[in-house]
């Protein structure tokens, strides 16, 4: 047994690494020097057992007790407890009686995150090899987490540094609640946790509170409402470099693909209500449908849908692009960006991309409206509007569109942190998981908030778009436009097809949601 013992865990898991903490640089301490442990000032160093002050982070000390063979033999020794039923490998069932046996205690849940996380055969438990590759890996992620809270550099985490990490990342949190975090760790009573109180506390669980709220609170794109206006999603650096990445877009555009088919009848009647209701011309949702099929039959109500769902891959992929360079230029290298730097590069990734496929946007609504047998397809009505309009009407109404993006994606995040926010200071206790139902709420809420704020910009978009298909309609600029529907409509005619397009909305996040979660499986991607 360890006489300086100060982890609430056995002494036989918290002993499995190098019990040295990370050094303190600014104290100039000698790593591996034999400084008496008696000079030690706590809590900022755990002496070795050998008398050796403090180990580098990246590194054992070179004491015997923290050699590599010795590290070894104290995994196989935790792997035999841990391994209840003798059978060679830990099940979820075995790590939840072993390690309460070590005086830990983790829900169901969080065992079988553990063992997901290293089950790399897929058997549903972990055998040695999987077993001490978590941990390994699993210590080096929580070094890292350390290392970046540690503002200090002083080799211990207060609750003033758990709050400034988490401002950086767009999180609020009272001193009471960073307190409530710290004092879960602390068990010494020094009101700050060191190296070995944060490894211990963290060896067998899945997440810390940190990463968690990152992890779970990533305010994802995959909550496709049809519009492209979102900011991209943050990747991490071990995302980007294993590949994952492309995973998730590959996922999330099939999930919108299969949203936007889905839901492809509202959007059509909400673009019909956009162009051809007035007072003089009362267009109902029902009345609508009714004409559409009457008009094209049952296949009527999905067009203009095959050029919505094609414009998704390449403009997902311009914006993901569009928004890493941003991030290099702007000299960001966190792989989580502040709110207004992920709302300036988000922004500007949504203007290149638009750039880029506005042609595709124009030839949506122009299929959206077409009549029965007007163009022969996608190819046919490209060809005859360049014919006959020239290549200045494939960016029709591209100012409104590009003016959209700001007040869209500022109100999205907006929203979206401040329902964050409030969820993470009133229900947050023990875990920061808010579960589906909150997460796809608090998306479409957002969602929903930043189209209400940039509705009247696109319903002009639209008209403008489809001004050369209105024979003998005036051909208005965008502020003719506004003024026009304000004079002959007043400021409710900004808002023709509200209902139809807020009415696709839950069942757009809904459907996206579920058909991501089976893509990401499908292509190997764990959830988060």
């Amino acid at each position: 047994m360890m006489q300086q013992q100060r982890s609430f865990v056995s002494p036989l898991l918290s002993g499995v690494f190098c019990q040295c903490t990370p050094e303190d640089i600014s104290s100039g301490s000698d790593p591996g020097g034999g400084v008496d442990s008696a000079s030690v000032t706590p809590p900022k160093f755990w002496d070795c057992p050998t008398g050796a002050r403090t180990c580098e982070l990246s590194r054992p000390c070179g004491s015997a007790h923290c050699s590599e063979a010795d590290q070894e033999h104290r995994l196989k020794v935790l792997f035999q407890i841990l391994d209840v039923n003798k059978d060679g490998g830990i099940c979820v069932n075995d790590l939840t009686i072993g390690l309460k046996k070590l005086g830990v205690h983790r829900t169901e849940n969080e065992l079988m995150k553990v063992v997901k996380a290293g089950d790399k055969d897929l058997d549903g438990q972990l055998d040695f090899e999987e077993f001490v590759h978590y941990l390994r890996d699993h210590e080096k992620k929580l070094r890292l987490v350390f290392k970046s809270l540690d503002r200090k550099n002083d080799g211990c985490i207060d609750s003033q540094e758990i709050m400034q990490s988490l401002r950086d990342l767009g999180v609020s949190i009272s001193e009471q609640q960073a307190q409530k975090i710290l004092n879960s760790m602390d068990k010494n009573g020094t009101m700050t946790i060191d190296w070995t109180e944060w490894r211990d506390y963290h060896l067998m669980h899945p997440a810390d509170n940190i990463p968690e709220i990152i992890l779970y609170w990533k305010h994802s794109t995959i909550f496709d409402v049809g519009e492209s206006m979102l900011v991209p999603d943050e990747f991490t650096a071990e995302e980007r470099k294993t590949g994952v990445w492309w995973r998730h877009l590959v996922a999330g555009g099939g999930a919108g693909a299969v949203s936007r088919t889905c839901t492809a009848p509202l959007d059509r009647l909400k673009v019909l209500m956009q162009v051809h209701a007035s007072r003089s011309n009362s267009m109902s949702m029902v009345g609508g449908f009714a004409n559409m099929i009457k008009e094209g039959g049952m296949r009527s109500l999905w067009r203009g849908n095959g050029m919505n769902v094609i414009k998704i891959a390449p403009e997902s992929a311009i914006k993901f692009m569009a928004y890493e360079q941003i991030k290099w230029l702007i000299g960001s290298d966190q792989e989580a960006l502040g709110i207004l730097e992920r709302l300036v590069a988000g922004s500007l990734a949504g203007a290149i991309a638009q750039s880029s496929i506005y042609p595709m946007e124009v030839l949506k609504t122009r299929l959206a409206l077409r009549r029965t047998g007007q163009y022969g397809g996608i190819v046919d009505c490209a060809r005859h509007i360049l014919r006959k309009e020239g290549m200045a009407a494939f960016y029709k109404g591209y100012v409104p569109n590009m003016l959209g993006i700001i007040p869209y994606a500022g109100i999205d995040l907006a929203v979206y942190e401040t329902l964050k926010n409030a969820w993470l200071q009133r229900y947050a206790t023990d875990s920061a998981d808010p579960g589906v139902f909150v997460l796809l709420a608090c998306g479409t809420t957002s969602s929903t908030c930043g189209q209400l704020a940039s509705y009247p910009l696109a319903l002009v978009r639209t008209r403008m778009q489809a001004q050369a298909t209105q024979e003998g309609g005036p051909q208005m600029t965008m502020s003719g436009l506004f003024r026009h529907i304000v004079q002959t409509e007043g400021p409710t005619g900004l808002y023709r097809g509200l209902a139809p397009n807020f009415m696709k909305v839950i069942p757009a996040v809904s459907i996206s949601y579920v058909v991501y979660e089976h893509l990401k499986t499908s292509l190997g991607v764990q959830s988060r």
